[in-house]
């Protein structure tokens, strides 16, 4: 069985940047074997309830501004999974969790800037997971913790968002030297995940420092709780990856199981 997994997936322009989160993404995939398919859960796709893609041949969605050119003509051709977009939810409504479905969804960049490169070959039956940010994290981790089962069938449950994200720090060209509130706000994700300390997790705005400075919004660290629950509820975290992309941007990543 494969673990559940959360990656941290950086800039837009990850697939070209030469830093070591990108490497590890690029060999993540044969660390992991090949799944039979993947739902990510990704923080670009906001929506009041958990809704999944159900597109055939969903498009590739080239979600920011002011990048270069060549970076807009990348596509991500993986085929979509709706009898398992469907499946998804009637496990969460046996779980009490109302969800829905969305034909037209894409893939947007926390979907394919990952999948990219750990999956090159775009073969691979994928299924994107909206967020809800005025939800709770204690939400997120009861939408993973319904779809854990699907892991028994061979399905990457992954959640795709960033362990620190604050933009308004973000220093291009920098890939080192991460200010001391973004290490202390990383290294406590790593204890809480390393613990399975899920009840930590869910209150992490009042409990982990600087969470404010390293979260203005939740919806990059939703991804990480869905993947944390998607591992049982006895699961802990394994670090799988840590490092910092322009100043402060973490590209953590964990193993849930």
């Amino acid at each position: 069985m494969l673990p559940a997994l959360f990656v941290s997936h950086g800039s837009p322009a990850l697939i070209g940047e030469d830093i070591p989160g990108r490497d590890f993404l690029a060999g993540l995939g044969r660390e992991l074997g090949r799944p039979a398919a993947i739902v990510v859960a990704t923080a670009h796709w906001e929506t009041d309830r958990p809704s999944f893609s159900t597109a055939a041949k969903p498009e590739t969605i080239h979600d920011f501004y002011g990048f270069p050119e060549q970076l807009y003509r990348l596509r991500y051709p993986a085929p979509g999974a709706p009898a398992l977009a469907e499946r998804a939810v009637a496990a969460l409504a046996q779980a009490g969790i109302g969800a829905s479905v969305d034909p037209e969804r894409g893939f947007d960049h926390g979907v394919w800037s990952p999948l990219l490169l750990m999956y090159p070959e775009a073969d691979i039956p994928v299924v994107s997971l909206s967020v809800q940010p005025r939800r709770t994290p204690a939400d997120h981790i009861a939408v993973g913790r319904a779809l854990a089962p699907l892991r028994n069938d061979n399905v990457l449950v992954m959640g795709s968002g960033g362990a620190v994200h604050n933009l308004g720090a973000l220093v291009r060209g920098d890939h080192g030297g991460a200010p001391d509130w973004a290490t202390a706000f990383d290294d406590w994700l790593a204890k809480a995940f390393a613990e399975g300390d899920a009840a930590s997790l869910a209150e992490y705005r009042g409990l982990a420092p600087f969470a404010r400075v390293a979260h203005p919004r939740d919806e990059h660290l939703m991804p990480a709780f869905v993947a944390f629950g998607a591992g049982g509820p006895t699961a802990k975290g394994r670090l799988l990856h840590r490092s910092f992309a322009h100043g402060s941007i973490s590209m953590a990543a964990y193993a849930v199981e």
